[in-house]
């Protein structure tokens, strides 16, 4: 019996709802540097239950458009806009279930916070430096216009566990290795 998914390769794309969709696709090609690629939608199933069981929401929701970014290496993101038949909740905490952040490896790390500041990007508290197994690394986390929490990482010469390990976490400057 095989050890976890048969043909496994990898994350395709991630996939997100913002509250609007021009505004997070300004912040994703202007401010990240993603590429916009294409959208599809409007999608609505006004008759029948196919929201409600193929993505486990209210089956009147509409979905208004969804949005595809190539962000260098990494997986596409899937950005989502809905007309929600029920009122939205509130964005999660990273300490509520379903909490979540982005994170985005940078080859230097005070010229891309200064980047983000430049162009009035929240930043969240001075950059941390990791101990233990991820020594050798620093973050940060900022914020969308939105509030989404994402996340600037750089570890240039490595983190600490990488001394002894056989398998090594994936490294967007590096992923063949």
């Amino acid at each position: 019996m095989p050890n976890g998914i048969p043909g496994l390769r990898g994350t395709d794309h991630i996939g997100f709802t913002v509250p609007d969709l021009d505004e997070a696709t300004t912040f994703f090609v202007d401010i990240i540097g993603c590429e916009y690629l294409f959208s599809l939608g409007p999608f609505a199933h006004p008759d029948d239950n196919w929201m409600s069981d193929h993505l486990g929401v209210h089956p009147r929701t509409v979905m208004r458009q969804n949005r595809f970014f190539r962000c260098k290496n990494g997986p596409t993101f899937e950005v989502f806009a809905y007309e929600p038949a029920e009122p939205a909740a509130s964005q999660p905490l990273n300490s509520d279930i379903g909490g979540h952040h982005l994170a985005f490896y940078v080859d230097d790390f005070e010229l891309a916070i200064d980047y983000l500041r430049e162009r009035g990007v929240e930043i969240m508290g001075e950059p941390t430096s990791s101990s233990s197994h991820n020594e050798g690394q620093r973050w940060v986390y900022f914020r969308s216009p939105w509030g989404m929490q994402f996340e600037l990482v750089s570890y240039p010469n490595g983190k600490a566990y990488e001394k002894h390990a056989t398998v090594k976490l994936w490294h967007p400057a590096q992923p063949a290795e």
